[in-house]
């Protein structure tokens, strides 16, 4: 393969269309080079054990490593203070708190304690937005989905449609809402188990593996 042609194929557009493939998606199952695993602060033993998924944002990739996740609930904080102008983990847009009760009749303490956090997926085929009754939830320039609080009728019918259950209808303000890639709960995260990588580091780690 000539350096031209290896260029092409890791330069900052290709690299993000490879992650857009995967985005949202776990990495178990692929071998991870030393350069990749050293910029996402992870070992292959976490991806191979499924702790570790990436989600493409404009921004950069969010690598999100559940291994690294101490259930601090800082993100949600970060998420809502930055947000909402209110400390919330209910209404956040990473879900972290729910997790600590969905395993066992006794939840949390049932000696199983089991916390990560879960982000919106930024799903190709939206199916928060094809359940809108009124189309509340579209793209905007960067190519995050996002709710238009103005046309929210607060239905939660995106709620129930998301598999994942990640948008949120605020009881106060009846209107819902979901992550908007701001990075917030990973600016915030003392042990980078949300961290975002920007694509050009991105792109130089896969040059240097090329």
């Amino acid at each position: 393969m000539s350096d031209d042609v290896k260029k092409g194929f890791f330069d900052k557009e290709m690299t993000r269309r490879q992650f857009l493939k995967i985005s949202g998606k776990s990495l178990a199952g692929l071998t991870v080079s030393a350069t990749m695993l050293s910029l996402f602060g992870c070992s292959q033993q976490e991806v191979e054990s499924d702790q570790v998924s990436t989600w493409a944002l404009p921004q950069g990739l969010l690598v999100v490593n559940t291994a690294k996740c101490t259930g601090c609930e800082r993100c949600e904080i970060n998420c809502t203070l930055t947000n909402d102008q209110e400390v919330s983990t209910y209404i956040s847009r990473v879900k972290v708190s729910r997790n600590l009760h969905i395993h066992g009749e006794e939840g949390m303490y049932n000696g199983n304690f089991t916390y990560y956090p879960d982000t919106c997926r930024q799903c190709k085929d939206p199916a928060c937005g094809n359940a809108c009754p009124v189309k509340a939830i579209g793209t905007n320039s960067l190519g995050t989905r996002i709710v238009d609080e103005e046309k929210c009728i607060g239905c939660g019918a995106c709620v129930e449609a998301c598999p994942w259950h990640m948008p949120t209808v605020n009881p106060e303000t009846n209107k819902s809402s979901k992550c908007i890639a701001c990075g917030a709960c990973a600016a915030g995260c003392p042990s980078t188990a949300l961290a975002i990588i920007p694509w050009d580091e991105v792109t130089a780690a896969a040059q240097a593996i090329a």
